[in-house]
């Protein structure tokens, strides 16, 4: 079932992001961009995390990898940003 209709996430697509880490609404869009549009997904996406999406607090996480077109995005922006100070 999809959660983002602006973006095309699903629940399974939270799930995985959720089991690799993103463990707040905040890191599921930065990982897929789901909540970051309109916003109406986001109290599902809350939803979703509350009911054991996330590992456990004392499981070491493993690093979340951002897709490259963010980090192009956020290379960018760090160079906008240097130009204005």
């Amino acid at each position: 079932m999809y959660v983002c209709s602006c973006f095309g996430i699903t629940e399974k697509q939270v799930r995985e992001h959720a089991a690799t880490g993103a463990c707040t609404p905040r890191q599921i869009a930065g990982a897929c961009k789901a909540g970051t549009d309109c916003g109406g997904c986001v109290r599902r996406i809350q939803a979703l995390l509350g009911r054991g999406a996330c590992p456990r607090r004392d499981t070491p996480l493993e690093p979340v990898t951002l897709p490259a077109a963010a980090v192009e995005v956020a290379a960018e922006v760090a160079e906008v940003e240097a130009e204005a100070a």
